[in-house]
């Protein structure tokens, strides 16, 4: 059982497991907002990336919340972060988290405040309502632009993961995830 929570030399199996499923699913959505963005409207591969994303993007919200509680049972238990970088890679997941839950909660507040309604698979969360709730649909609006920022953190978090870490200072990080 030790193997699949953290340790201070290494994140355990299911970190491991959120870490990886959870960015293989982000480069998904990542992926179908690009495609929205850059196809033009009639392109099928623009429609069917898009018709993932919020599914896809309910999903990932799910299981950013389920690996914070896992991280925040396992906090004491993770490796250490050192020095002023080991400071900065602490505000930078801290970053990352708090995008990976804004990111779609003000999503779902303007869903839930829309004339579309909101489901996640076929289940109806929030029913179509006649008229929009004003409010809620700034929210809305702010989703994308969020998104965005959220994307180049990620790119971010590679970068730093395998240019400094891998390459320049060749430490052990990597294989404290891998």
């Amino acid at each position: 059982m030790s193997n699949l929570s953290d340790s201070p030399d290494r994140f355990g199996l299911v970190s491991r497991a959120f870490h990886w499923g959870m960015a293989a699913l982000f480069a998904a959505q990542f992926l179908s907002a690009a495609a929205h963005w850059a196809l033009p409207r009639e392109s099928a591969l623009r429609g069917t990336l898009w018709s993932y994303h919020t599914n896809l993007g309910t999903t990932l919200f799910l299981l950013v919340l389920l690996r914070g509680v896992w991280g925040l049972l396992n906090l004491r238990n993770r490796p250490a972060h050192a020095n002023f970088i080991g400071q900065a890679a602490k505000l930078g997941h801290l970053a990352l988290y708090a995008l990976m839950v804004i990111v779609p909660a003000v999503r779902l507040v303007a869903s839930a405040g829309g004339t579309r309604g909101f489901s996640y698979f076929g289940i109806s969360i929030f029913p179509a309502r006649e008229t929009a709730i004003a409010w809620t649909q700034v929210a809305a609006e702010w989703h994308g632009a969020m998104g965005w920022i959220l994307a180049a953190l990620v790119l971010g978090h590679i970068a730093m993961a395998v240019v400094w870490h891998r390459l320049i200072k060749r430490d052990d990080v990597l294989s404290q995830m891998a």
